[in-house]
């Protein structure tokens, strides 16, 4: 695995892609108000909790800033649709902790899928970052996604992997400390603004993990992969 924002820089030359910028410029993480990340602490809690925090706030590698809209999570222990059922193995350890760690798997050879760790170390659990809305770098996230703007170019988590330009390799770097990847904080968001439904392609799963509500996303954009099947959270805890 490559180690540092440098050697994944050098990495994405090697392979023809765009190479990474560091940071933002300050003017523009003046403009956007972006602080330090979050702490490793925010990531301790159970993978809903974590879930319903992360919409809103602000993914950022370089010049590309997104705003979280829509997760799942995929919780420890008893979820069937969670990669760490069968435990350990190669592809799931970083979803073994510690918390606030990507955890970056390939999708049918395809899509890289960016999830964010939570839980106590030791506990198979993240968050899945199903779509985002783009806040800046916005040229750079259509070069990435082949030309492609608007919602429909953010929505699915394989599109925000190709935005942020991750892959495996990224598993187990942490998005609390500041260089690479990281994950800022933003305004709350209420919770009458707060969509839920089941999560997606996870027919494998038994049925009360398939139609356990733990799909996230914002009312009111239209940055999210699958509306169908969503409803007000708060109308689904009546």
């Amino acid at each position: 695995m490559a180690s540092g924002a440098g050697a994944r820089a050098r990495e994405g030359q090697a392979r023809g892609v765009v190479a990474e910028v560091t940071a933002p410029s300050s003017a523009a993480a003046a403009r956007l108000g972006l602080g330090s990340p979050l702490p490793a602490s925010f990531y301790s809690g159970d993978a809903l909790d974590v879930a319903r925090a992360l919409l809103g706030k602000i993914l950022r590698r370089g010049p590309v800033v997104l705003r979280i809209t829509e997760v799942e999570a995929y919780r420890w222990p008893g979820d069937s649709a969670n990669h760490c059922r069968f435990g350990p193995t190669e592809r799931n350890a970083a979803m073994w902790g510690p918390p606030g760690r990507a955890y970056v798997y390939l999708c049918y050879g395809l899509h890289n899928m960016l999830n964010i760790v939570t839980g106590a170390r030791g506990e198979g659990a993240a968050v899945l970052i199903r779509a985002c809305e783009p806040l800046a770098g916005e040229a750079l996230v259509a070069e990435r996604r082949g030309g492609r703007r608007g919602p429909g170019s953010l929505a699915g988590p394989g599109k925000v992997g190709q935005a942020l330009a991750v892959d495996p390799s990224w598993s187990h770097h942490p998005l609390h400390r500041r260089g690479g990847l990281t994950c800022h904080d933003a305004p709350p968001i209420a919770e009458d603004a707060v969509l839920a439904g089941p999560r997606v392609g996870i027919d494998f799963a038994e049925p009360d993990d398939r139609a356990a509500p733990w799909r996230l996303a914002l009312a009111g954009t239209r940055w999210i992969s699958q509306p169908a099947g969503l409803r007000p959270r708060l109308a689904r805890a009546r």
